[in-house]
């Protein structure tokens, strides 16, 4: 029984850092691709990072590039996210994702956490 749980999210200002993790059980985390995505209020979820099960290719939603970084650690199977420079377009709730591939649409992931917010204010 595969589970991903997410942690890390609370409230914060524009301009400051959080860093996100998500603990997975229940299977070879090893074997799975990998994505962050956000559900902004009254919005679809959206895949903001993705990355390959081996943790060596990435993929960032163009408005996420250079603030934020997806992590892979299949040595203590747990993936992260750590953000800076957090802006109002931010928030949202954050959920970990797995699936059999990396996919840039959010509904194609298979395996989600119970999700974690970030409110961002200014």
């Amino acid at each position: 029984h595969v589970q991903l749980r997410e942690s890390g999210g609370g409230s914060v200002h524009v301009r400051d850092s959080l860093r996100l993790s998500c603990a997975v059980s229940g299977t070879d985390f090893s074997d799975y691709p990998m994505a962050w995505v956000r559900q902004a209020r009254g919005k679809e979820r959206d895949v903001v990072a993705a990355i390959r099960r081996d943790g060596l290719v990435t993929y960032y939603e163009d408005s996420v590039k250079g603030r934020f970084t997806i992590t892979k650690d299949n040595d203590d199977n747990t993936l992260r996210l750590p953000m800076s420079n957090l802006q109002l377009a931010d928030p949202g709730v954050y959920y970990c994702a797995a699936g059999r591939k990396v996919y840039y649409s959010a509904h194609e992931y298979q395996t989600w956490g119970q999700g974690t917010p970030v409110p961002v204010s200014a």
